[in-house]
């Protein structure tokens, strides 16, 4: 007597589900998913895993031939560590590091035993730290002791000058998470222009709200940052708008893995290139390079300079973010009204 065992049917039964839920799309996305955490580790390894200076802009203030003395003996050094170059005196050089032209210099005094090293922890106290140990090996080989000033210090409250690296990075995730979710609130339907500019304006005061909340949190709460609440809410509100414009720009050209894009461009190429860990000089050349056009390394260097640099500095990081905030909300609105494809890129409703 034959029959079909009920092993069978449920082998099929079983298969059919696996099939039905492991659709080409879902596959795609699965893929893609697996692709940004290969992404993540290369990017962070790949920045942070051996910090070297290279080329740190530095000046030297010493007189006569002792200038480019120096300036020949640092422009020496193996692997290239430091940019000199002469500064007229202590106080120009003060005044380049406070207008974050230089990261650092040396005061020589060719007629004593002692030289002075200028430092400003506030850019980064890693980098600082690393300044000393470069021309502390310099000074001692050349039988010379070096005292240290820091021009602009790190507050107490700022262990290693992260504080503005993680405000800034809390704004980003606001910043793309809340424009993650207007995106996906109504099942990712494609956004027609009157649904773009509701969900650009719910973006604007999310980033209002918050860029005022990490100001008050890293300011009067917390004390960590010293700078001005009114100038890092104004930044932190710029930058939480990019971040959120940016990433609606992106679902509503690509669809869902637009969100996924955006998450691309912060966290795995955004983060780790910000000079927030190892300041700019210490990341590797293609870290280093595409860390300023991005809205964490705008947002990071603006956030010191504020902070320690009396707001010197932050044209260009400003001008940066304002670029992904203004080219966000036109492809956002663009991309509501023209027929580029968005439906066809949606997953659309599935009937039970």
């Amino acid at each position: 007597m034959s029959h079909t065992p009920v092993t069978d049917r449920r082998s099929g039964s079983f298969l059919g589900e696996v099939k039905d839920a492991v659709t080409p799309r879902a596959t795609l996305l699965v893929i893609g998913v697996i692709a940004l955490q290969l992404l993540f580790i290369a990017s962070y390894v790949g920045a942070l895993h051996d910090p070297r200076p290279k080329d740190v802009p530095f000046g030297v203030v010493a007189p006569g031939a002792a200038a480019e003395q120096t300036v020949d003996r640092l422009e020496r050094l193996s692997g290239s560590p430091l940019d000199p170059r002469t500064v007229a005196d202590e106080a120009s050089a003060r005044k380049q590091i406070v207008n974050r032209e230089i990261d650092g210099a040396l005061i020589v005094k060719p007629d004593g035993g002692q030289d002075t090293l200028l430092v400003a922890s506030g850019g980064g106290t890693v980098l600082a730290t690393t300044l000393e140990g470069i021309v502390g090996k310099v000074e001692k080989a050349e039988r010379r002791a070096v005292r240290i000033v820091d021009v602009a210090p790190a507050s107490p409250h700022d262990f290693d000058g992260l504080s503005s690296f993680y405000l800034v990075v809390g704004w980003c995730v606001g910043g793309y998470l809340c424009a993650s979710i207007l995106a996906i609130s109504t099942g990712a339907r494609p956004a027609n222009p009157r649904r773009a500019a509701i969900r650009l304006i719910v973006m604007a005061l999310v980033a209002i709200v918050g860029g005022l909340g990490g100001a008050v949190i890293v300011g009067p709460v917390l004390g960590a940052l010293p700078g001005a609440v009114v100038d890092l809410w104004g930044l932190g509100a710029l930058i939480t708008f990019a971040v959120g414009a940016a990433t609606l720009a992106l679902q509503g050209v690509f669809g869902i893995v637009g969100i996924g894009l955006a998450i691309l461009l912060v966290v795995i190429a955004g983060n780790p290139s910000a000079g927030g860990a190892f300041p700019l000089p210490l990341l590797p050349p293609f870290w280093k390079a595409i860390g300023p056009a991005l809205p964490p390394g705008a947002g990071t260097w603006a956030a010191r300079s504020i902070a320690y640099f009396k707001g010197n500095d932050v044209t260009f990081s400003l001008l940066v973010l304002w670029a992904w905030a203004v080219a966000g909300t036109v492809i956002t609105m663009l991309a509501a009204v023209l027929p580029i494809g968005q439906r066809e890129k949606e997953l659309p409703a599935r009937a039970d």
